[in-house]
């Protein structure tokens, strides 16, 4: 067969096949191949019909087919299957070719990948690909990452397939390794998040307020017409104005038990790997976990009181107003941490990371595309080395404005009993974080009382006994001895 072909993608599932069709737009030859190869047959005679897509029905075939250096997206299930199909290509590839796993991997599968197909001369490239079926067929986020040369020869293929925001391509290349399905992972984190705060603020309205679903539409409207401006603000208001053919809110025939796939749990568990505060993620899973336990808290609804409801009695618009602040306010932590996240895993895994890029890549095209990621853009952009998005200047002062209101939503929320474990989680680290000194001076004295775990001395609290910089234990009893415990460092 004659090499054709400029990209070849194996797994003719929707996303496969819409992003297929979307390469195929951007005037790139795409060779299509499926373990069923019926599903080939189907897709050129429905989908692919009068295109120049490239129908394959055998692994030899389909490698036949790519101009050299060869390049060959993965996406099929997580796991085992890519593994897989790694396997069976690799015989039929030369040096310099490139294998791109464009599902949703864990990132150390990609760095396991990278290193053992570099060893064998291929290049492997880890791409995280956010934005669903409508952003596969139209643009989507694409967050590549892996062999450094094979940046090269993807980035115009990727760059005008993926979404572009302001004139430029949500795409860019990430860093070395599992860097591109890691973003992905932090970004999915960030979405779990994003849902939560969301999912509060509804409550709120709902429940505090006694708001209908199509008020609460109404509300969310003109949220996404200011600093909310987003997909998931936008959707949230179709949702709630979407009713049954009964014309009953649908809303509110959905079942209360919330799913998830795993990758907001795999950023909190590396959050804490790295000891890093990720914790407004933490919470938002751990919220889901909560909601999945619907018997349980049916019956705990019928033992366990809360306050007295009160209908609210102050400026209603002020308090709506306020919410809105809240939820800004705790988007900006949530982004802050997950840039935290990414950049003490750049030091731990030796990756360079691009942030401004990685902003720039989620204005568009993904699940948490915002009008908010072109401020975190420009933030980067300005300041490369940024320690941390609340040292810059807007949103710096976007947070000390929003504060006043951020606390007033949460105390009233705490005074009906409207569980916010996202909103009061942002709030919590905020106050930590601009804390010079914590009470884990008193935290390590216990832990040095019970366990010999000794502590550090605060600078210029120094004398004969207590020495700078240097680990140490006191016999808090007189009882004790003198030998330590090893230190922990989280």
């Amino acid at each position: 067969m004659t090499a054709v072909a400029d990209i070849g993608l194996i797994g003719l599932a929707v996303m496969g096949q819409n992003l297929i069709l979307n390469m195929n737009d951007k005037g790139f030859t795409v060779a299509a191949y499926n373990r069923t190869t019926s599903k080939v047959t189907d897709f050129m005679n429905n989908e692919a019909k009068g295109t120049n897509v490239v129908g394959t029905h055998s692994i030899e075939e389909f490698v036949a087919s790519l101009k050299r250096p060869r390049k060959i997206i993965i996406l099929v299930k997580a796991g085992p299957a890519v593994d897989a199909f790694i396997d069976q290509l690799t015989p039929h590839l030369e040096k310099g070719d490139i294998i791109i796993d464009g599902g949703n991997s864990h990132y150390p599968d990609s760095i396991r990948r990278t290193e053992a197909l570099q060893s064998k001369g291929l290049l492997f490239v880890g791409a995280g690909v956010s934005g669903g079926e409508e952003g596969a067929r139209h643009g989507p986020s694409i967050m590549p990452g892996g062999s450094d040369a094979a940046w090269p020869h993807l980035k115009e293929i990727f760059q005008k397939t993926a979404a572009q925001s302001d004139g430029e391509p949500c795409c860019d290349w990430v860093g070395q390794s599992g860097a591109g399905h890691y973003v992905k992972m932090v970004h999915n984190g960030i979405e779990y998040g994003d849902m939560q705060l969301i999912c509060e603020a509804y409550d709120i309205l709902k429940r505090g307020l006694d708001l209908p679903p199509t008020e609460i539409a109404d509300i969310f409207t003109k949220w996404n017409s200011g600093v909310l401006d987003s997909f998931l603000i936008e959707i949230t208001r179709d949702i709630l104005k979407y009713n049954d053919d009964d014309g009953e809110p649908m809303i509110e025939k959905i079942l209360d038990s919330a799913g998830q796939k795993g990758t907001g749990k795999w950023t909190a568990i590396n959050a804490l790997d790295l000891g890093q505060p990720v914790t407004l993620i933490g919470e938002a899973v751990f919220a889901r976990c909560l909601s999945s336990l619907k018997g349980e808290r049916t019956r705990a609804s019928q033992r366990l009181s809360g306050p007295q409801k009160v209908a609210f009695a102050g400026d209603k618009q002020q308090f709506i107003d306020d919410l809105e602040q809240a939820l800004y306010a705790s988007k900006i932590v949530s982004y802050a941490q997950g840039f935290m996240l990414m950049r003490e895993a750049a030091k731990e895994y030796n990756w360079t990371l691009n942030n401004p890029s990685i902003a720039l890549m989620w204005r568009g095209g993904c699940i948490i595309r915002s009008v908010f990621l072109k401020d975190i853009t420009n933030a980067f952009r300005k300041n490369p080395q940024l320690e941390n998005l609340l040292f810059d200047d807007f949103f710096n002062k976007a947070i000390h404005d929003a504060q006043v209101g951020w606390r007033r939503v949460i105390a009233q929320a705490v005074l009906w009993g409207i569980p916010t474990p996202a909103f009061s989680t942002a709030l919590a680290f905020f106050d930590g974080y601009r804390t010079e000194r914590l009470p884990a001076n008193l935290l390590q004295a216990q832990r040095d009382y019970f366990g010999a775990h000794t502590f550090r001395v605060l600078p210029g609290k120094e004398n004969d006994r207590l020495k700078a910089g240097q680990d140490v234990h006191v016999n808090w009893t007189g009882r004790g001895g003198n030998v330590s415990a090893s230190t922990y460092t989280a």
